[in-house]
């Protein structure tokens, strides 16, 4: 028997004891902290993974870069360092009387082909625009791209092209934002707008909330989570579009539901002679030209529609909106709440038309006189 330093008694049994819990003290604390440290490890390395596999898109495959697709069209270096690619139709713009960009929609680009009829060029002396909006076809991708961005393109290739201090813009469906952005931005230099069947934000401020809720419930149930997940979430859009466990967009996947039977006739048509230089629109990777697009179009905008001042207040040009009654991608109610707001936008619902009405040649041709001579 011992004694310690208190004077107590200690039996040589309970000090085997204590020395025992002594040393397994130490191993005990020193596996905890080991499990938690791998346990956090581990966690930190699955959310990596998962940001890197499943979250981040892929980098693009740049045309003119090193194993990127190749340059087959004529393009301008912009200020930035960036490219634009382009494709010049018509008169000549040294003698057309007027000059028209037109702004591709979404999945499209300056390939597209309009039903504009060689004695229309002829009779109205006309120069069209096509280019490839940023990271579409073969336009470098923007990684700062913005609302604002598409409009200070389109006014940077004019200048490239010298088109001189005025020019005409064209914007479809999807193209039709940077329209929004060219009469908020640029208003100076345009002689006209139409936009076409054009795209609408259901987050935009200047909807009322019942409007757009109930508009956006007439979308298949498949877009309204894909446009929530764009504007609420767009960290997860790439993930959302490659995932298998739920639909995503239903353009991308070929769903014919969208569209209504004016529609349908002319999906009919445009199959039987499909645009050249469609397997380009996609080349440089979907994050850059579908993902992005979608991101900046429905994301929370610096201005609203209806804050835009009229641009012609001396009635030098005009403004046109152009709505297929039957559009079932774009509906109609957004677009008509617009143009109330807005009167200096001559408003025009087309009936028994849809989301493709431009390429009814009869209303092409309507589209183009009335920019250009109303």
């Amino acid at each position: 028997m011992a004694v310690n330093q208190s004077g107590k008694r200690v039996t040589a049994a309970s000090a085997r004891a204590h020395t025992r819990k002594s040393k397994n003290n130490t191993p005990f604390r020193l596996s905890s902290i080991m499990i938690a440290q791998i346990a956090i490890a581990t966690t930190v390395g699955v959310l990596g993974w998962a940001y890197l596999a499943l979250l981040k898109p892929p980098p693009p495959k740049v045309c003119g870069s090193l194993g990127g697709p190749p340059v087959t069209s004529p393009r301008v270096q912009l200020s930035d360092g960036r490219f634009l690619a382009y494709k010049e139709e018509g008169i000549a713009k040294e003698k057309a009387k007027y000059k028209i960009i037109i702004v591709h929609g979404f999945d499209s680009s300056k390939d597209l082909t309009l039903p504009i009829s060689q004695d229309l060029i002829q009779e109205l002396q006309i120069y069209l625009l096509q280019y490839d909006r940023a990271g579409y076809g073969e336009s470098n991708p923007h990684p700062k791209r913005s609302v604002k961005s598409e409009a200070l393109d389109i006014e940077e290739l004019a200048d490239k092209l010298q088109l001189g201090p005025k020019f005409y813009v064209l914007g479809l469906s999807m193209g039709a934002y940077p329209l929004w952005s060219c009469l908020k931005y640029i208003p100076n230099r345009l002689a006209g707008v139409a936009l076409v069947v054009p795209f609408v934000n259901y987050w935009w401020s200047c909807y009322p909330a019942k409007l757009s809720k109930e508009a956006l419930g007439k979308m298949l149930a498949q877009d309204q989570r894909t446009f929530r997940v764009v504007h609420y979430a767009p960290w997860l859009v790439h993930w959302w579009m490659n995932q298998k466990w739920f639909r995503a967009l239903s353009i991308t996947e070929g769903n014919m539901a969208i569209f209504s039977p004016p529609d349908l006739e002319i999906v009919k048509q445009l199959s039987a002679a499909p645009s050249p230089g469609q397997e380009k629109v996609r080349q440089q990777g979907e994050f850059e030209c579908l993902y992005r697009d979608m991101i900046i179009a429905f994301g929370n905008w610096d201005f609203a529609p209806t804050e835009i001042t009229n641009p012609f207040p001396k009635n030098e040009g005009s403004v046109h909106l152009w709505q297929g009654h039957d559009d079932r991608i774009i509906p109609r109610e957004l677009n008509r709440y617009l143009a109330e707001k807005l009167p200096w936008i001559q408003y025009h619902e087309v009936p028994n038309a849809g989301h493709l009405l431009i390429y009814n040649a009869s209303f092409c041709e309507t589209i183009l006189r009335k920019l250009l001579t109303s």
